[in-house]
């Protein structure tokens, strides 16, 4: 997958000139590969990511210059959540990196639609330490195979590409299928009323109002 994108001299507060453009303001830095301010059609970074992740490899052309990268990390506005700013890291093709690999859930597990189970997810992503051409997109978790209340779907479950090593124990459960809580209700505390106290004062309040009329009487 590539990219062209350009160099750019505008920084600070003027940024906000190059995204009315169109444009993204990005930064490439990693080992051997002095720190570049880049400019980046938005439109076409948002094809490229959405096909390659923060996981698979991008060649970006700046200028005349090549440089295998991978997204480090995207800045989104946090009022229309447009991307605001990117990290591209140069990263080497013969040396291993380290990745968090997204995990994606598909299929119907049958707990749920026969046993009224639902699914606890406890991962949405997996460190991973391989060559950057070998880390995977991502890691799939079929739900069909939880059949049945307190299954789990477990890290040593996954199809892990070869050369990828995990970094997290392959006992650690992903999903699990699992009764509903039931929340219970606390129950309504009894107020109780002194009848008595509440007869005494209407009975006070009568009469003054008998001793107001016969005063007015005489």
């Amino acid at each position: 997958m590539e990219l062209s994108v350009q160099s750019r001299e505008v920084l600070g507060k003027k940024v906000k000139a190059l995204r009315k453009e169109g444009l993204i303001p990005a930064e490439l830095y990693g080992r051997g590969v002095k720190n570049v301010h880049l400019a980046v059609p938005a439109k076409e970074f948002v094809k490229a990511f959405k096909e390659a992740g923060e996981t698979t490899v991008i060649t970006l052309h700046v200028g005349k210059d090549k440089h295998p990268v991978m997204i480090h990390d995207l800045v989104r506005d946090r009022i229309t959540n447009e991307i605001a700013h990117i990290d591209f890291h140069a990263v080497r093709m013969d040396e291993k990196v380290r990745a968090h690999v997204p995990v994606e859930f598909k299929g119907e597990s049958p707990a749920v639609k026969e046993l009224s189970a639902v699914i606890n997810r406890s991962l949405s992503e997996i460190e991973v330490e391989a060559f950057p051409q070998d880390i995977p997109h991502a890691f799939v978790v079929d739900l069909s195979a939880l059949d049945a209340l307190d299954k789990s779907f477990y890290v040593k479950d996954l199809a892990v590409p070869k050369g990828v090593t995990l970094h997290i124990d392959p006992d650690t459960a992903i999903a699990t299928a699992t009764l509903p809580k039931v929340v219970e209700e606390a129950p309504v505390a009894e107020v109780a009323v002194d009848v008595s106290a509440i007869k005494s004062e209407a009975e006070e309040k009568k009469a003054e109002r008998d001793a107001q009329k016969s005063a007015t009487a005489e």
